[in-house]
């Protein structure tokens, strides 16, 4: 860890969300999960549906299971327990990483850059595909992860793009209008031409791996994508592989940008 990891960690910064903590009463095995930093409530229900979660030694498969603070509950066979602190971390994720609690076939996994500062069990929120680097954030608030992640939140993510090849004077206007990839319709909120082989592109979806399929569709290879913002965060100096806590400024701003939309 470097020393700006180490001034972090000295001070960590615990931001109480409101409606965030499960009480006593029984609540759905999916949101159970997620307050215990398993992964967010979407998440957590295919974890279930795959049969890795077991409640009071029996496997639970039924998404409308309720469980209590008495019941033990075990996901890979390792019991999981509700995490009072809530924590919010951006990381500039490096190229290399991917983003997933696990990769069967090896792969570096962006949430191992964290364990060295942080206890508490922390799933991303939303993805960037192995080969792009950037802005993630990571949390064990299943409903800071839940509205973040809605489609309906519409929170602009902005990415600064190198190019293959030049890029036509008429393609910002051509990507904002909305382009069909293979029966797939992708349309960014603003594009700026920077360079001739440089884009800044700001999007409002989330779809799978979306700003390199615009531009393979025409004809255009991207040689470098960074995510460096979302909503009112900014990646700034964060250096690749560098983690921080968000202000709690920061956390309210993105939750308000959700209910917003």
């Amino acid at each position: 860890m470097n020393s700006h990891d180490k001034t972090n960690s000295a001070k960590k910064q615990t931001v109480s969300s409101k409606n965030t903590s499960v009480s006593d009463e029984p609540v759905r095995l999916q949101v159970y999960l997620a307050h215990c930093g398993v992964a967010s409530r979407r998440a957590s229900e295919k974890i279930i549906t795959d049969g890795r979660v077991s409640v009071n030694g029996q496997v639970v498969t039924e998404l409308g299971t309720k469980v209590g603070g008495k019941d033990k509950v075990c996901v890979d066979g390792k019991q999981v327990f509700l995490e009072d602190t809530k924590r919010y971390v951006l990381l500039n994720k490096p190229a290399g990483f991917v983003c997933s609690s696990s990769d069967e076939k090896g792969r570096q996994v962006a949430a191992d850059l964290l364990k060295d500062s942080y206890t508490e069990r922390l799933y991303n929120v939303g993805r960037l595909d192995m080969y792009s680097k950037g802005m993630i954030i990571f949390t064990n608030d299943g409903d800071f992860a839940a509205k973040l992640s809605h489609p309906s939140s519409q929170i602009e993510k902005e990415y600064i793009v190198e190019t293959s090849q030049n890029i036509p004077d008429e393609l910002p206007a051509k990507l904002e209008k909305g382009v069909r990839v293979e029966g797939v319709f992708y349309k960014a909120l603003h594009v700026e031409k920077l360079k001739e082989r440089k884009l800044k592109i700001v999007l409002i979806e989330g779809k799978n791996r979306e700003i390199r399929k615009m531009l393979e569709g025409q004809n255009i290879g991207t040689h470098s994508l960074v995510r460096v913002r979302i909503g009112n965060v900014n990646l700034d100096d964060l250096k690749p592989g560098d983690h921080r806590d968000l202000t709690p400024k920061e956390v309210q701003g993105l939750l308000a940008l959700a209910d917003r939309s």
